[in-house]
């Protein structure tokens, strides 16, 4: 417990810089990262990462020091170049933009490789320590390099902030921002721009093998959660930023933890949390919901068979046994139990010593389950020219999901009619 009030007072400068550096770099990455999310370039992020290594190395060779602002311009300078590479292959040749990103971040990341092992033999003591690059050490944030990143990430929030409408236009209708006159061309290199600035300053927290899944993995996490951009971009920042200041804590409490990898390590553990517990789109709520209609449709079934036996004897409340109504459908013997009972505390059955018959509500729902799979049969043999015997196992499924709107229109464009293709009654309520 000391050891988390002493972390969270930023007593030490050490911890300020590396938190407040931590806070920085994740955040603003993750805002321009949903961006880049949603316009599916998830990859140039990682080509763009392993493209700044050059840069740096040779910004450390013309300088000879690790100035922050040197390095970051260097490390700026191939970063947009690789972009630029990776558009002019796609667009000028018939390498397509996977491959081109793949060519480039490999030839890039080999060079810096190169000019690395070059720096480190070279015997310049100011070299030590830049191959953490690779991997990313934020414990060695200075004040230097907190103004540096302070200052590119008030950049990048600002831009997204001005920029807002036309990045989420660009992200989800590039063609029709053309049409309305917006520069797409400008919008894009802005982006690009950006994306590459934000890989460049995440590059110290968590190295340029890593810096990917920061740019892009909150945002991914965000969106399971929401369908609104404005939202989306705000959830990416505060995972980002969490993901940020625990990491930087595990790495306190525990000082043989690298504090690059821990980030990354919570983030990914965000995602995959979000990936099955977010409603309406996680793995989880899809699962529950696909049983739901599952279950919905093996009862409508049930109700069904049960009306159609009604109509064969022009007794719709007439008590049946399983064995009857597996004569008129074939069920499985442990879910059409299930469903009766089901459809018994719903109110929709009634049992009597192994025998079940409609309630009144029970018979108006299953007929209008007979009357949405004859409506649609009629529809499909009238307008889509179907022959009458193929369209029973369509209608079959799709009588469980029309809604009573769909239902009304139906009844209007087919004038309401009587009887479908087979010559069987249309029950109307």
């Amino acid at each position: 417990m000391d050891t988390f009030f002493e972390f969270f007072s930023f007593a030490d400068p050490n911890i300020r810089y590396v938190v407040i550096g931590s806070l920085l770099l994740t955040a603003s990455s993750a805002i321009v990262g949903s961006f880049t999310f949603l316009k599916k370039k998830a990859l140039v992020g990682d080509a763009v990462a392993h493209s700044v290594l050059p840069g740096v190395c040779l910004s450390f060779i013309l300088y000879g020091e690790k100035n922050p602002i040197i390095l970051i311009f260097g490390a700026f300078a191939t970063g947009w170049l690789s972009l630029i590479l990776i558009d002019i292959i796609s667009s000028h040749s018939k390498v397509k933009e996977d491959t081109a990103i793949g060519l480039i971040l490999s030839v890039f990341f080999g060079i810096g490789i190169f000019m690395l092992t070059i720096i480190q033999k070279s015997g310049n003591a100011a070299q030590t320590g830049l191959d953490q690059i690779l991997f990313g050490k934020a414990a060695s944030l200075v004040g230097n390099d907190l103004i540096a990143f302070a200052v590119i990430a008030a950049i990048l929030i600002l831009s997204v902030w001005f920029f807002f409408k036309e990045f989420t236009l660009l992200a989800f209708d590039e063609d029709f921002a053309s049409t309305i006159g917006l520069p797409v061309r400008a919008i894009e290199l802005l982006l690009t721009t950006l994306t590459v600035l934000a890989v460049v300053i995440g590059i110290q927290a968590v190295g340029v093998v890593l810096m990917a899944a920061m740019l892009i993995t909150p945002a991914a996490a965000a969106r399971f959660w929401t369908e609104k951009i404005s939202t989306m971009v705000w959830l990416a920042a505060i995972f980002g930023a969490f993901s940020g200041l625990t990491g930087a804590y595990i790495s306190y409490i525990a000082p043989s933890m690298p504090t690059g990898p821990w980030i990354v390590v919570v983030i990914s553990t965000i995602a995959f949390i979000s990936f099955f517990m977010a409603p309406k789109r996680g793995i989880l709520y899809r699962m529950n919901n696909q049983r739901k209609i599952r279950r919905q449709i093996n009862d409508e079934n049930i109700l069904k068979a049960l009306y159609q036996l009604g109509e064969e004897e022009k007794n719709f409340y007439e008590k049946r046994t399983i064995e009857e109504i597996l004569t008129k459908r074939k069920f499985d013997p442990a879910s059409l139990k299930t469903g009766l009972r089901r459809l018994k505390r719903e109110g929709y059955l009634g049992n009597e010593s192994g025998h079940w018959s409609f309630t009144k509500a029970g018979k108006h729902k299953g007929q209008r389950t007979v009357k949405l799979h004859r409506l649609w049969e009629l529809y499909l043999t009238q307008y889509l020219r179907i022959a009458p015997d193929h369209v029973h196992d369509d209608a079959d499924t799709i009588e469980h999901i029309l809604t009573p709107e769909l239902e009304t229109r139906l009844e209007k464009l087919l004038d309401y009619p009587t009887v479908d293709p087979h010559q069987s009654e249309i029950p109307y309520q």
